[in-house]
């Protein structure tokens, strides 16, 4: 087999490409794939399409043996923007929309016509290195949920415990439930406000605590847990990939752009992608494993002729497979935010004076020790409305800080309002969406109708999460702290009004799942098998959150974790 050719560029020095320039990185080492080699005929044992939290993971574990041979492909670039590293950077990354497909949903009625952006990664690790990096499992009755459904046994809490213990180095240790040695740091907020500990004692007096929402109880209050390590961003483009990197057997490519898989005689053969203006088609000896996220797996499965008939024909795409399923049972999390004005400034706020800010988040960035190495948060709640059944419902996210602010020096540019917000998250929906195509160029984003607050269910359950957050902001415990709420405002108080600002602004929470779900063979709606194989071509496997049946209860990025590693079993045959 004609191997790529490759470059290895060194951690701390200079090294000269073919063109006899001169390239500095001061970045881990990393192996770059040149593509001088022509545009088909070369092998590899795994494929894998999209280098996000899902396939750094697999790139780790199917190249560790040493033999097979694997190629990574990313549409983004490689992870080199500091403000990813730096926690307290997500903010300005979530702002600029940096290293993002810039996608938005459908304008929909029920949130007053608007088109909510979807945020997703398009960078080397994906949303793990843009997220909001908070850790959450979900509760063991989502993954009990699961594995009700006929073929799904193997994906139950005790089936799924152990890989959420393998991807973990929890900093409290290992124990029944947490991991310790696992490529992921994770632990607790390590924000300091007295706000933040007001808000928890708030919410501990109203509905109780626990002390790990990631362990034998999650309903509750608890201090937020984050994938934050030694006060870096845990990536898993850091966690898993980059230890990887110096093995021979593994070949990533950047910038290229998947443009359809492969099909001959019923199985997937590879993967043709672009990359600048070259279009190259690699051969999967053995599989090609799409891990390109929620909404750009179903997109190219269409492209390639994966989907539903009649769908495919309204873009002229030929049907090698027909599966309807595919890009429908889109769900995301819905949320709202309440903003409050704070009495006296807090630490968030004296921090962004432009003289201490940015010598700060050099600081961190260099040396993990600063106050940019953590997030102004720290507290979280998993909560159960009326409608509830065996498992919460709501969750509330606390935000410890304004969501407008900037470095600020007078008399140049003047300090912004303090305050703080309650974000309130829908977690068990009952709405339904779907992907679908555009046209039938990879370079043009699908058609994403989510269909949020679209169910007089999710309606229900948020308007009861917004009576909860009132009430906490009532407290004794915050009374100190609150000067006044700004959104929506005192006045806001009947239930037109309420619901009107929900319409006005509602948002996603950046969970979108189940556009490829599994299920058993006699299920028509679902995508794959319970062990993630394509139906009805072989050689052909997804791995990321559009395998889910449904949302796990809060963050999901552990749970596209845990997914990976238990398919890197199921791939190298290491469980049943």
């Amino acid at each position: 087999m004609a191997q790529p050719k490759i470059k290895t560029i060194d951690r701390n020095g200079l090294k000269m490409d073919r063109s006899g320039r001169f390239r500095f990185r001061k970045l881990n080492a990393r192996r770059f794939c040149t593509e001088d080699y022509g545009s088909v005929g070369l092998e590899y044992d795994y494929i894998i399409v999209g280098a996000g939290s899902a396939g750094c993971v697999l790139a780790n574990r199917l190249s560790a043996d040493g033999t097979d041979r694997v190629l990574l492909l990313e549409a983004g670039g490689w992870d080199r923007d500091p403000l990813i590293h730096i926690p307290l950077g997500w903010g300005m990354i979530f702002k600029e929309r940096r290293h993002d497909w810039g996608y938005f949903y459908e304008p929909e009625d029920a949130v007053d016509g608007r088109a909510v952006e979807c945020a997703r990664g398009r960078v080397i690790g994906g949303c793990s290195s843009t997220n909001a990096m908070a850790y959450v499992r979900g509760n063991r009755g989502d993954f009990a949920r699961w594995a009700k459904a006929s073929g799904m046994a193997a994906w139950g809490p005790e089936s799924v415990l152990p890989y959420f213990k393998r991807q973990e180095s929890w900093a409290g240790g290992s124990d029944a439930w947490r991991g310790g040695v696992g490529p992921l740091g994770t632990q607790f907020c390590a924000y300091e406000d007295p706000l933040v500990d007001a808000f928890g004692e708030a919410g501990r007096s109203a509905h109780g605590w626990t002390d790990d929402y990631n362990g034998e109880r999650q309903e509750g209050f608890a201090r937020l847990q984050m994938s934050i390590h030694r006060g870096r961003r845990a990536s898993t483009a850091n966690a898993y990939l980059r230890p990887a990197l110096k093995r021979s057997n593994l070949t990533v490519v950047t910038g290229a752009l998947a443009e359809r898989i492969e099909i001959r005689d019923a199985r997937a053969s590879g993967v043709r992608y672009r990359k600048g203006n070259k279009v190259v088609t690699m051969q999967a000896a053995k599989e090609t494993i799409l891990t390109a996220g929620v909404i750009n797996t179903p997109q190219l499965l269409m492209i390639s002729g994966i989907g539903d008939p009649e769908d495919l024909a309204s873009h002229g795409i030929r049907t090698a497979v027909p599966l309807r399923g595919v890009g429908r049972n889109l769900q995301d999390h819905a949320s709202i935010i309440l903003m409050y004005d704070r009495k006296e400034p807090g630490p968030f706020h004296s921090m962004m004076r432009y003289d201490r800010i940015v010598p700060d988040l050099a600081r961190t960035y260099l040396t993990g020790n600063g106050f940019s190495g953590d997030v102004p948060g720290g507290i979280t709640a998993f909560l159960r409305s009326s409608l509830a059944t065996d498992v919460p419902d709501i969750q509330i996210l606390f935000t410890a800080a304004p969501l407008a602010s900037w470095p600020y020096m007078k008399p140049f540019r003047q300090p912004f309002q303090d305050g703080f917000a309650t974000r309130l998250v829908l977690t068990r929906p009952e709405a339904r969406g779907q992907v679908t195509l555009r046209s039938d160029d990879p370079a043009e984003a699908p058609r994403i109708q989510q269909n949020f607050l679209s169910v007089d269910h999710d309606w229900q359950v948020v308007r009861e999460a917004f009576e909860i957050a009132r009430d906490l902001a009532g407290t004794s415990a915050m009374a100190p702290f609150i000067k006044t709420e700004t959104a929506p405002g005192k006045d806001c108080i009947s239930r037109e009004a309420v619901d009107a600002y929900i319409r006005k602004t509602a948002i996603t929470v950046h969970h979108p799942a189940g556009t490829c779900r599994m299920g058993d063979e006699a299920d028509e709606n679902s995508v794959v098998t319970p062990d993630l194989l394509v139906k009805g071509v072989s050689g052909l496997r997804i791995v990321d959150a559009s395998v889910m049946p449904d949302l796990p209860n809060g963050n999901i990025n552990a749970a596209v974790l845990m997914i990976a590693e238990r398919a890197a079993d199921l791939i190298q045959g290491k469980v049943a």
